[in-house]
């Protein structure tokens, strides 16, 4: 099961003002794959005084430059190109995106399309919306609602999905006429490296996109709270983002947040039984549970619960786990060792508070799972309201069961909880289908299906799952600001104070 790491390992992570640069005090990283602990890549550690440099060149081109000056279809133009260009080289960026993440292969391929498709979609709808026209009811005045640019922003991605989150930050941002500095997790840069050449090629102007790698604790900070930036978009954890939000307060910038959730996957005894059962595995175990809408939470009726968790755990013990270039793997490993034993303890938390552990929950310890960060699909049964395994997000190939008798009660267990990102409904019923998605306080609401989106359809959360939203209309709305523009064209004394004499 050895990875094999890329052919060269470049130094390189920090892109400024359109030029590859060093940290200023010469740090580096080292990038490891999850699956075996190769080493993938040694990436620039950036500072503070290298964060501060690279906002510097976000707004000299923002204020100075010629992005925000160019018409909405010729930014257009250059998503689509971004877009072609993802598709050229899909080979590389996968590659490069399941060897830092250590998911397979064929899933970092389809996460390549999706950001190709993100690009495309932005950069079709560029100059399809230039305001409107305001009647109001006056003879003399023109009344104008346009849309702007909002200037510096602070893109920080993810490592569950690197280039994918980024892509849902970078082509809104871009497409509206902003700048940016792009912040991906320390665990997973290589994609968004890849991205700043793409970029370029495709005319992006040198200063509007830029790029630190390195410690988010050290270079976070900076970016949350410097008084250049407008605005901070991030994906991450409900922690990362309320200090973000107490940061970013002090200059009130505009802030735009998903953080995550805790996931219903409702299953009415209706349903058909194939589809449920298949999708309830898809659901929790796809990307070994490290998906922030993943379904970790099955909400089965009684009447079916038995068979179908017996199913479920059949199902689950068969799962193959290996590394990306495993032809024969389903899943792949946890992202790091920290995050693997922190899994680990949160389901033993659960069966210390009275969950059955029917599946899985140990640390594979011989072989060749050894050597990465594996853990099994485990299944827990038992569980009941109040209980940590099903207040808090494991992150992981982790699914608590719990179980209902009537609508109403499923409907109040699936939203028995502070997050709300999204959720699915599995019956025939279709009159019950939509009261049900209509009753769950959740963002995204699937029927009879689990996981799938479009780049045009808005995207983020109830509760404590964020704020703002991504894709879509609404998702290019959090990169614009909105001036309304009254004109009168005969202009007279308003007469109020009376004259001068």
């Amino acid at each position: 099961m050895t990875v094999t790491p890329t052919e060269t390992k470049t130094i390189r992570g920090l892109y400024i003002d359109g030029s590859w640069q060093q940290a200023a005090d010469g740090g580096t990283t080292t990038v490891r794959c999850p699956a075996d602990g190769q080493e993938v890549a040694v990436v620039v550690s950036a500072t503070v005084e290298d964060a501060e440099r690279a906002i510097a060149s976000a707004r000299n081109a923002f204020d100075e430059g010629p992005w925000r000056r160019k018409t909405d279809i010729e930014r257009g133009e250059v998503l689509l190109k971004i877009a072609s260009l993802l598709e050229r080289d899909k080979a590389a960026y996968a590659r490069a995106e399941a060897l830092d993440t250590g998911k397979r292969l064929v899933e970092a391929e389809y996460d390549i399309d999706d950001i190709a498709s993100c690009f495309r979609y932005y950069g079709k709808i560029a100059g399809l919306d230039a305001g409107r026209v305001i009647d109001t009811g006056l003879p003399n005045a023109i009344s104008r609602v346009v849309y702007e640019p909002l200037g510096v922003c602070a893109l920080i991605a993810p490592w569950n999905y690197p280039l994918l989150q980024a892509a849902w930050k970078v082509a809104p941002a871009l497409v509206a006429g902003n700048s940016f500095v792009l912040k991906p997790s320390e665990l997973t840069p290589s994609t968004s490296i890849l991205l700043m050449e793409t970029l370029a090629e495709a005319g992006v102007p040198a200063g509007v996109a830029n790029l630190v790698t390195g410690s988010g604790s050290k270079v976070g900070p900076v970016l949350s709270s410097d008084p250049r930036v407008d605005l901070v978009s991030m994906t991450g954890s409900l922690a990362t983002g309320q200090t973000i939000m107490a940061s970013a307060a002090e200059t009130v910038k505009r802030i735009a947040f998903e953080l995550g959730g805790k996931n219903p996957n409702v299953v009415f005894a209706d349903a058909d039984w194939d589809a449920a059962l298949d999708n309830a595995l898809t659901a929790v175990f796809l990307h070994s549970g490290q998906v922030c809408s993943a379904g970790a939470r099955l909400v089965v009726e009684e009447s079916i619960a038995d068979r179908f968790v017996a199913e479920i755990v059949e199902r689950a013990q068969k799962i193959r786990m290996g590394g990306p270039f495993d032809a024969d793997a389903e899943t792949g490993p946890l992202i790091s060792a920290k995050h693997r034993d922190q899994v680990h303890a949160y389901v033993q938390a659960g069966i210390a508070e009275g969950a059955e552990l029917l599946c899985g929950g140990f640390i594979p310890d011989d072989g060749p799972l050894a050597d990465g960060y594996f853990y099994p699909p485990t299944v827990l049964g038992n569980c009941r309201s109040g209980m940590s395994v099903l207040q808090e997000e494991s992150f992981g190939p982790v699914l608590t069961v719990e179980t209902f008798r009537t609508e109403a009660e499923a409907v109040a267990i699936a939203n028995d909880t502070e997050y709300g990102l999204a959720g699915a409904v599995w019956t025939s019923d279709a009159s019950k289908a939509q009261r049900v998605a209509g009753a769950l306080r959740h963002g995204t609401i699937w029927i009879n299906d689990y996981h799938p989106y479009v780049p045009q359809a808005e995207w983020g959360g109830f509760g404590k799952s964020g704020i703002g939203r991504e894709l879509g209309r609404a998702g290019l709305n959090e990169y614009r600001e909105a001036k309304h523009i009254w004109q009168n064209i005969q202009p007279a004394p308003s007469g109020w104070f009376g004259s001068s004499d």
